[in-house]
């Protein structure tokens, strides 16, 4: 049996403060990674129309092609930056 195996990593709660501390915390971590999905979802299905060409979603804000599309990498990046986050918050 190897070390780790002897000793469990995280100790059992042993307070009801210190349970619900770790409830809100896990609650909060796991809706965070749900938004950065369903954001992820809508980003896909945005650059699906915008590549299929079957509307121009960011037309109001962009004149050419050249500039949608960059206005979709710039959303991407901020996605990627908000998934970053919330995954920090659960790893450490």
């Amino acid at each position: 049996m190897s070390e780790p195996d002897r000793e469990p990593t995280e100790k059992p709660t042993t307070s009801k403060d210190e349970a619900e501390r770790e409830g809100q915390w896990m609650a909060r971590n796991w809706i965070g990674i749900a938004v950065v999905s369903i954001l992820t979802m809508l980003l896909v299905v945005i650059a699906a129309m915008q590549f299929t060409g079957v509307m121009d979603v960011f037309a109001p804000i962009a004149e050419t092609e050249t500039q949608q599309w960059g206005v979709f990498f710039a959303l991407a990046v901020v996605l990627i930056i908000l998934a970053g986050w919330s995954w920090k918050a659960i790893i450490n």
